[in-house]
């Protein structure tokens, strides 16, 4: 799998890399700016990029920005977002009208190496990865919603597992339930939030997160 980093701090920049290269990715480019990811995805497009939100030269949200004009530039590029913080209004403009091959976590995330790693293969596969923080903040912006207040704890503690990409036997070992009490969960979730349920794991998905980006 080949992937281009953007990320302003060299120690962060080089550490990402080797760690990628160690699980067997290939890192195409390593770049500092978003004017740089932007002439790397285009002039060889990657499997995935892999950004930081904030870069050079205000360093607020040049990384988000040049993330979502390299999915303008490249229809369908699979992105994932690292972030030192929780940050709603980014999540959701990442989110607004996605077809998939998203991803937005929290930068201490990449400590557990083998998930980081799934969880970039699974934005390049197409599917989605959801921060925990940000998807329980994004449900807490929405308790305002009556059918958000409708579901139970442990309807939402599924709702955010699944957001997170998981699927119902990963979300049954977490919840330490049987994979038949997710499904039942599941079909009441879809019952509450008025959508549609469907068997392929990633349509799910981002059917929640369609809903939380509301």
């Amino acid at each position: 799998m080949r992937v281009v980093i953007a990320e302003d701090l060299f120690l962060l920049r080089d550490g990402l890399t080797r760690l990628l290269q160690a699980h067997g990715l290939e890192v195409t480019a390593a770049v500092e700016s978003g004017a740089e990811l932007l002439a790397a995805v285009t002039a060889d497009p990657p499997d995935v990029v892999l950004v930081d939100v904030r870069l050079p030269p205000t360093f607020t949200d040049e990384g988000l920005r040049a993330a979502l004009e390299a999915r303008r530039l490249v229809p369908g590029l699979p992105v994932l977002v690292l972030s030192q913080y929780v940050e709603q209004l980014y999540a959701r403009e990442l989110l607004a009208g996605s077809t998939g091959s998203i991803g937005y976590l929290l930068k201490d995330r990449v400590m557990d190496s083998v998930q980081f790693v799934e969880a970039l293969r699974r934005v390049a596969a197409g599917g989605t990865a959801m921060d925990p923080e940000v998807i329980s903040r994004l449900l807490t912006h929405n308790e305002g919603n009556s059918a958000v207040t409708a579901l139970s704890p442990r309807e939402r503690e599924v709702l955010g597992l699944m957001a997170e990409g998981r699927t119902n036997a990963a979300i049954a070992q977490r919840l330490v339930i049987t994979e038949r009490a997710v499904a039942k969960h599941t079909a009441s979730i879809f019952l509450r939030l008025g959508l549609q349920p469907s068997d392929d794991d990633n349509r799910r998905v981002l059917a929640v997160l369609a809903y939380l980006n509301q």
